[in-house]
């Protein structure tokens, strides 16, 4: 059974830095790529970040582009989210999930998804 169990988030003021974790079990860690969403009240989840091993492609959404960071800790089947410069209007709740095929930037081409953490930024 897959399972991503996330952790980290909380409450920072703007441009502080927090870093999200997300720890997978059930998976060879290496064959899937692993996105970090993110869904505000009453909006759509969008994404934030990917990487594939794989293809050995990190991506980012323009919108984190130069401030988020994802990496990765094989030892611990553990991914993980750096967030610097963080905004008011990266608020949200960070969800990290696994795709093994189709397109990166959409919600339904993952699989498996943790359970979500908060993420708020105060002006």
């Amino acid at each position: 059974q897959v399972q991503l169990v996330q952790s980290g988030g909380g409450l920072v003021q703007s441009g502080g830095s927090l870093r999200l974790s997300c720890a997978v079990s059930g998976r060879t860690f290496g064959n899937y790529a692993m996105g970090w969403f993110r869904q505000a009240p009453g909006k759509e989840r969008d994404f934030v970040a990917t990487f594939s091993w794989s293809a050995g492609t990190t991506l980012y959404a323009d919108s984190v582009k130069g401030r988020f960071t994802i990496s990765r800790d094989n030892a611990k089947n553990t991914v993980y989210l750096q967030m610097n410069s963080l905004k008011p209007e990266d608020t949200a709740v960070y969800y990290c999930a696994v795709r093994d095929s189709g397109t990166y930037d959409a919600p339904l081409s993952y699989n498996y998804w943790g359970q979500g953490t908060q993420v708020t930024v105060s002006s």
